[in-house]
Order: structure tokens, then C-alpha cells, then sequence
């Protein structure tokens, strides 16, 4: 048996959930439906996680990542088709502007990138360590620098979520604290994985 501390902060995560979020307005329908058109290369109605990938910038010259891109596609295909259709299309969008507010919002110094100080604000109400913290940025960094760019951040972020999603789901005196078997642990780790 394992014991995990975890004490939540108010609000705990900086960042929008897959349903109806936060944010500005959407764009017009045909201002959308001509952005799905474009990135639908195949024209076969839905945009694949490959098509999405070549769409998205996370403003670092780097292709998005990929893992991001695919969480995020899973998150709104709702008929397992491994993409999204335009009406799941406009979810992502609002989806990933809502995740640009967000990084914005704490990349105070417009550099593009997320640093230490900037992510220990993002997640103020997970009340996590610095060393914790320092593992994210160890984590969700693919380029070394000690940052984490756009897509890392949102990729870094839904992880986060996920795993207090399942520790809360252990936590039943919301005490901070589990206790799980081996296989449970296996169970929780390989079900975001």
C-alpha cells in the first residue's frame, strides 16, 4: 500500500475541462467552417490528429506536440473515430483559445514560454512543492531550456488534472491522503498513460 499526499487549493487547475468553458466568444460559424475546411486536407469530414498537429502553432517553430494533440482530439471525439467532426471542431477551438488566455495570463514576461515562477503561479491552487515543480518543467520542457512552451503547458496541465482527478476519486475523506494497492496504483498511472 502507497500513501500520496495532495491538498487542493480552491479552483486547483488554471485551465478549461472539455465541456462548455471559459473565455471569449466563439468566432462565426462560417469563419469556422472555412478554418475546419482548410485543415481538413482529405476532405473526408473530420480532422485527424495529424491534421490538427500541422494546423496548430505552439509559437515556438516546433511542430505541436503530439501527445497534446491527441488528448485533446480524444477529449472531443465523441464517436471514437480517432478525429473531429466540425461541430467537435468548434469544442477544440474554443478549447485551445481558452488554453492561450490561460498561458498568457501567466506567461507575465511575453516570452512565449512558461518559466518555474511563471508555472508556480499557473498552479498556485494545487499548492505543490518546488521540487514538484521542478519535476513539470523537467516533464513537460521537450526543448531543454528549462520553459515549457504552449502546447507542453496544455499538455502538462490536462496530465495534472487527470491524475487529482483519480487521486480525488481515492480520497474519499478528502484528507489529502490515499492508500491503494499496487494494481490500484498500476490502475491509476496506465489509465492516463
Amino acid at each position: 500500500m502507497a500513501a500520496y499526499p495532495y491538498r487542493p487549493g480552491p479552483g486547483a487547475g488554471p485551465g478549461p475541462g472539455p465541456g462548455p468553458a471559459m473565455g471569449a466568444a466563439l468566432p462565426d460559424q462560417s469563419f469556422l467552417w472555412n478554418v475546419f475546411q482548410r485543415v481538413d486536407k482529405d476532405r473526408s469530414g473530420v480532422i485527424s490528429d495529424n491534421e490538427l498537429q500541422q494546423a496548430l502553432s505552439n509559437g515556438t517553430w516546433t511542430p505541436f506536440n503530439p501527445v497534446t494533440v491527441r488528448s485533446i482530439i480524444s477529449m472531443f471525439d465523441r464517436e471514437n473515430k480517432a478525429g473531429v467532426n466540425f461541430n467537435e471542431f468548434t469544442g477544440v477551438w474554443k478549447y485551445i483559445t481558452d488554453w492561450q488566455n490561460v498561458f498568457r495570463t501567466y506567461d507575465r514576461d511575453n516570452s512565449g514560454m512558461i518559466d518555474k515562477n511563471e508555472l508556480k503561479q499557473a498552479l498556485s491552487g494545487y499548492r505543490l512543492s518546488d521540487q514538484f515543480h521542478d519535476i513539470l518543467i523537467r516533464k513537460f520542457d521537450r526543448q531543454g531550456r528549462g520553459q515549457i512552451a504552449f502546447d507542453d503547458f496544455i499538455q502538462g496541465c490536462i496530465v495534472l488534472q487527470r491524475l487529482t482527478d483519480i487521486f480525488r476519486r481515492y480520497d474519499t475523506d478528502q484528507d489529502g491522503w490515499i492508500q491503494v494497492s499496487y494494481e490500484q496504483y498500476l490502475s491509476m498511472v496506465f489509465s492516463i498513460v
